[in-house]
């Protein structure tokens, strides 16, 4: 047998598309090759037949492909694959049932609420994973001190592993479990995932249940407590989902490639690429760890390559592919989120911060409405771009074609129907010019615009900008975010289009050196040679981080180091290195839970060199590519070629053999001594860029306006204090005009939408440089008066006056009033909603007014029964954060401005509030014209009601040809004596979110969207109240209705639940506030969705166990109410049922709508259900509570929630039949899965 060098050493990527191998062979001969990965005429498994010819090659002899591989020739195989990944994007996994605890059967539909995107109106969520659920007959329950319910001898007391004490309320039915499992065995399902209420601190119930199962003959069982111990039911369930669905699927790929090797690769160690960066052997890779393994070598690849540990300087990693592109950052350790969604599914296992998004050189290019869009929506690999000569679409990649920037007759010829042609230039420009004619014609109808032509080279360059621009968004975001400087960092290039983009990405984020390794086109598999074999373990916690706790804590970490290096030292490990650290803030810390990461150092030396080839560097040929001076010589030479001693400046191009690398104008690439590409980047030549329109700029000032606003928000969510804040981030940042028109707003919390921009043009003209306001009041563009929106005006040298105005606001938890919260359901008047401001001066000469702020704060408490605020720590620490987000946003503004010009920055402010405008007017024109063809007339109207018969009355007359219209309110009942009323700032609002809505697009939100928009409102009616009208009901309620209203007008869709479902609960020691879910309406060509929040709120709810952790109550039940969605060709939305059982006496109010009447169906389809608000007393008495009421209630008392369902839309013949909506046709998705920190910072932004 060879001995351990003599044998060759593989690290492979199996990718979705092709599988990369490097080997090092006996003696230190490096091969690399990238072969399909799905080629089944002429191989059965990808990295075995890359195995093969390798070893086939190297030693000379035959080797068939009938026949297993000898592994005496293999050191070790190190493998990533994306077998995990492609089988939960396409979701073919294995068929698998889920095991619950009865009451929550459709919990993991429900999970947060929230729907994915706000502007939706078909909600479009991906599928559950599993197709059969059994609800377990069992419950558990958390000891809690001062329950109230009566004690039950019967009740056994346990304790957990994380030393809570919980009570067995029900233990499980195994009797009854035997015979459904018995059923879903019959149905073919061999895989279960069980998950139970408060498993992660006490397993018991999900040990019995898995025996059983197990016994039974299944042969997956996932157990939550198993999987992921932590606590927090919904993810916790879509992680042991996750690991029922994948792990069959990959245990049978690892099946199929050991059959590829002598006696199952025995004494060979394979080790497998888990998410978190780190090796685990073959046997232990489980499929929850397994869904980033591809591109997690990727990270390890860049970061142990162009990472130095001299200079410390940190790195973005951009791996730029055909659909997405991925970005990441390292600066001497790997980042990780634990909780990370993938294709739908939020998995809780460690991973690394990879953030994907939708720009690719696949990316579809589109112009809409005056402005250059690049994607999301991608040509895929079939059809593919317009030049692979199957019919496709117009992409970046066909850009990049048209200005030379890729080369024909270096790429295989594998194009076309026949698979034998070369990359079509001719195709390519031939959409390109369709487009361009496009481009020319709208320019020569805009009176600001420049009426010289854009040539195809003009437009195809212009994409490239904006695509560009795309790109760097996520990568400020992901800096900027933990409080980086972007330009410090180095970027790191791998994957096929990245290296065309590099020069110009780096330049646009100041960055001044781009690194792309020799191994780029296979770094994710070269990434899996250097990766070290990690060990983690985990175990719940419920301590409080204090002195007294510290023993124990370091305690159970050392229990937890032991376990780890004894596994490590199992796997032949001897050094082990832990660090363990705590940042506290000013606050109680509950450590939920204990992680200890082990890591066995076993990467290989990757320090090859080249030797110097003392002479120039061979130029193969000299092509023209085009740049903003035009078209450029520029040479093209093959980096095989290049040596540790060649130097080339800019223009050229360096091809490689799986990549281009373009070296752009005042940039100059150099070859390092191991072989690698190092482009130093100039500032390049500044473009003057002048206050009349340009398309293209537009398209890269509304990306800029955007990111001054998200970086205003990272801020402030970093530097706040308040749960509602740092963790909700229930807030927006926004920037605004002179005259206070809203420019960019961020993120899109509807409710926020039109309303700041009153606030703004409500301020005096009294205002300095160092002066910050703050404001509530809804005559000034408040929404209700927990929302503090803190202003800064923007001045610049030489204006007195100022040029730019930002603002945050933000969702205080209380700022006094009546009710705990500040939102109570019966309040009559202003004053007993909490403090008013209405511009109050926070910051007066750059002094913090800390004195004044809280005299006002606690202002309320002169009112009877009123209370000033209760949580003034929080408040002033979530202003300050405010104050500093401005601030940050006028740094951000000024650096425009300086890159720009004052009249310039203001200029494209206009325009972009144009572009918003246009959209709005070319829908309006749309909409005019089929109603005039369908009805003879441009007017629409339509009423509805609040439950106390309140109308809310709209008329629209549209002017086709302006694309204009005036949505007339007059009709609207008056002011109510209650706090539904609506200031006119959340018409406003709903109307912005409605136009959006029916643009179908992205568009700028801005002031813009109201140009095109007449307003009137009756004075004194619920729609535009008295100055002292109480208005929180207004805020969640009515704001509802006036959406209502505007899409039945309109014809939209059928209404969704119309309400937001308030409910809250406290006494003198907790309180607590929700928002709960109900049915979507249904529309042409789509059911509704069932348990999920619709149009002006999209609030994520607290998970299920945080509840009765923290609480005094036991969520009974939470599902589906079914048949409440309205019937119709297309069904509306179920909405659901939900019941909370109190411990201790409480006051439970709730302020609710749709009680009296129905969500309204559209086009002949039925009115979803009502809802009902039911208290079933201990006594065993059923009260109906009505809308909106407050009551005392008492232990034992259960309080139902039945939230409405959506309206139907059409009448059939055969109305759909009530039950589970069937796999239909999906709106088309994307093919990439968004995924890091970045999309899960927006994504909690929209679900607030």
């Amino acid at each position: 047998m060879a001995s351990p060098g003599d044998r060759f050493e593989f690290a492979i990527d199996r990718g979705g598309t092709f599988t990369d191998v490097f080997a090092r062979c006996p003696g230190g001969k490096v091969r690399v090759l990238k072969l399909l990965s799905e080629d089944p005429a002429n191989y059965r498994d990808a990295p075995t037949e890359g195995i093969r010819r390798v070893l086939e090659e190297e030693c000379g002899q035959s080797m068939p492909r009938n026949q297993p591989l000898d592994t005496s020739l293999i050191g070790w195989i190190r493998m990533g694959t994306t077998v995990a990944t492609n089988a939960l994007l396409e979701r073919k996994g294995e068929k698998m049932a889920l095991l619950i605890t009865r009451g929550f059967r459709d919990l993991l539909h429900i999970g947060n609420q929230a729907r994915p995107r706000l502007f939706d109106l078909e909600i479009v969520t991906p599928e559950v994973l599993y197709e059969e659920v059994i609800e377990v007959e069992e419950r558990v329950v958390l000891q809690r001190d001062g329950c109230q319910l009566p004690r039950r001898e019967a009740f056994q007391t346990v304790t957990g592993s994380t030393g809570e004490r919980l009570e067995v309320w029900t233990p499980p039915d195994l009797v009854r479990l035997e015979a459904d499992l018995r059923r879903v065995l019959s149905q073919g399902i061999r895989s279960l995932a069980v998950v139970l209420m408060h498993s992660y601190t006490w397993s018991s119930h999900e040990v019995q249940v898995g025996a059983l199962a197990r016994r039974l003959g299944f042969q997956q069982v996932s157990l939550s407590c198993e999987v992921m111990p932590m606590v927090r039911i919904v993810p916790r369930g879509y992680t042991a989902c996750a690991d029922a669905y994948l792990t069959p699927k990959i245990r049978e790929y690892l099946s199929g490639f050991r059959a590829g090797f002598c006696q199952g690769l025995q004494g060979v160690r394979v080790l497998f690429m888990q998410s978190d960066g780190g090796l685990t052997p073959m046997e232990k890779f489980n499929g929850s760890r397994a869904i980033l393994s591809g591109p997690a070598g990727g990270v390890v690849g860049y970061a142990m390559t162009s990472y130095s540990q001299e200079n410390r300087q940190p790195v973005i990693g951009f791996d730029m592919g055909g659909t997405s592109t991925d970005v990441s950052r390292y600066a001497g350790q790997y980042e990780h989120v634990f909780e990370a969604t993938t294709a739908g599914i939020t998995v809780q296992a460690p991973q690394l911060d990879i953030n994907t998004v939708a720009a690719g050189g696949g990316s579809r290019l589109f112009f809409r409405s005056g402005m250059f869009v690049v994607g999301p929506e991608s040509a895929g690999a079939h059809p593919g771009p317009a030049c692979y000569r199957k019919g496709g679409p117009l992409t970046v990649t066909d850009a990049n074609l048209a200005l030379g920037r890729l080369l024909p007759s270096f790429f295989p010829r594998i194009f076309g129907t026949s698979e034998d042609q070369p990359l079509s230039s001719e195709d390519a420009l031939r959409e390109l010019r369709l487009l361009t004619a496009t481009v020319n014609h709208f320019l020569s109808t805009q009176p600001g615009a420049s009426h010289s032509e854009m040539s195809v080279e003009e437009v195809a360059m212009g994409f490239i900008r904006v695509a560009n621009e795309a790109m760097c968004r996520p990568i400020r975001a992901l800096t900027q975010a933990k409080g980086h400087d972007t330009s410090h960092h180095v970027l790191s290039c791998f994957g096929g289009a990245g290296g065309q983009h590099a020069c110009a990405i780096a330049r646009a984020l100041g960055m001044r050196t781009v690194f792309i390794h020799k191994y780029a086109g296979i770094l994710s598999a070269f990434g899996m040679a250097l990766a070290d074999v990690v060990q983690e373990v985990q175990e719940p916690c419920c301590l409080l981080y204090q002195e007294s706790s510290f023993t124990e804590l370091d305690r159970r970490v050392e229990e937890l180091r032991g376990r780890c290096e004894e596994a490590l030292h199992g796997q032949g490990f001897t050094r082990y290195r832990k660090e363990f650290g705590f940042t506290i803030p000013e606050r109680p810390i509950v450590v939920d839970d204990i992680r200890v990461r082990g890591t066995g150092r076993t990467s290989i030396d990757h320090q090859s060199r080249v030797e110097p080839r003392g002479t120039e560097p061979r130029v193969e040929r000299v092509t023209q590519c085009y740049f903003d001076d035009g078209y450029l010589d520029t040479k093209v030479y093959l980096l095989e070629e290049l040596s540790c001693d060649h130097s080339i400046p800019g223009p050229a191009i360096i091809i490689d053999k799986n990549s281009t690398i373009l070296i752009e104008p005042d940039c100059h690439a150099e070859i390092t001594q191991s072989g690698d590409v190092r482009i130093a980047v100039g500032t390049g030549k500044l473009r003057a860029v002048g206050t009349e329109l340009d398309t293209i700029q537009l398209s890269i000032f509304s990306h800029r306006f955007m990111s001054i606003a998200e970086q205003m928000g990272r801020i402030l969510q970093r530097t706040a204090i308040s749960t509602n804040i740092k963790e909700r981030l229930d807030f927006s940042c926004a920037l605004f005009g002179p005259e206070g028109g809203l420019v960019s707003n961020a993120p899109h919390i509807p409710v926020h939408l039109g309303a700041m921009q009153q606030t703004i043009q409500e301020l005096g003209t009294e205002l300095q440089e160092g002066d910050v306001i703050l404001s509530n009041h809804p005559c000034a563009g408040g929404s209700h008066l927990p929302d503090l929106t803190v202003i800064t005006p923007v001045f610049h040298p030489g204006v007195p006056r100022p040029v730019f105005f930002v603002a945050s606001r933000g969702h205080h938890t209380d700022i006094g009033g009546i009710t705990p919260g500040s939102m109570p359901p019966h309040s009559k008047s202003l004053q007993e909603e909490g403090a008013v401001f209405i511009s109050f001066k926070l910051v007066k000469n750059g002094v913090f007014q800390e004195q004044a702020l809280t005299d006002a704060l606690m202002a309320p408490s002169k009112f009877p029964g009123s209370s000033g605020t209760r949580n003034l720590h929080d408040n002033l620490s979530d202003l300050r954060a405010q104050v500093a987000a401005n601030q940050k946003g006028i740094q951000l503004v000024g650096e425009l401005i300086d890159s720009y010009r004052l009249e310039v920055v203001q200029a494209y402010m206009g325009h972009i509030q144009s572009n918003a405008e246009l959209a709005v007017r070319d829908m309006l024109k749309e909409f005019a014209h089929r109603r005039r063809q369908q009805t003879g007339s441009l007017e629409v109207e339509s009423v509805d009601h609040m439950d106390d018969g309140t109308p809310i009355r709209l008329k629209v007359l549209i002017n086709e040809e302006e694309g204009s219209a005036v949505f007339d309110f007059s009709g609207t009942g008056p002011e109510v004596f209650g706090n539904c009323n609506a200031p006119r700032a959340i018409t406003l609002s709903a109307l912005i979110y409605c136009l959006r809505c029916m643009v179908g697009q992205d568009i700028p939100l801005n002031q813009g969207c109201l140009t095109p928009i007449g307003v009137l409102i009756p004075e004194g009616s619920i729609l535009q109240p008295s100055r002292n009208a109480a208005v929180v009901g207004g805020n969640v309620l009515t704001s509802q209705r006036v959406v209502d209203v505007i899409f039945k007008a309109f014809e939209v869709c059928a209404a969704s639940q119309g309400c937001m479902n308030n409910v809250t609960f406290g006494n003198e020691r907790v309180g607590y506030y929700e928002t709960v879910a109900g049915g979507a309406g249904a529309g042409p060509g789509w059911h509704g969705r069932g348990g999920v929040h619709s149009h002006m709120t999209n609030t994520r709810i607290t998970d299920p166990e945080i509840l009765e952790k923290r609480y005094p109550v036991v969520l009974q039940r939470f599902s589906l109410r079914p048949a409440s969605g309205g019937r119709g060709c297309f069904r509306g939305g179920d909405g659901v049922i939900r019941e909370l059982l109190f411990r201790e006496e409480v006051i439970l109010s709730v302020l609710t709508e749709r009680r009296a009447t129905q969500p309204y169906g559209l086009k002949g389809g039925e009115p979803g259900s009502s809802g009902l608000n039911l208290l079933v007393c201990a006594d065993g008495r059923t009260l109906n509570l009505g809308a909106k009421t407050s009551i005392s209630v008492k232990p034992g008392d259960m309080f139902q929630l039945q939230t409405p369902g959506g309206g139907g839309y059409g009448s059939c013949e055969q109305l759909t039949p009530p039950g589970p909506l069937s796999k239909k046709k999906k709106k088309a998705e994307s093919t990439f899965a968004e995924r890091g920190s970045v999309f899960e910072y927006s994504r909690t932004q929209e679900a607030v």
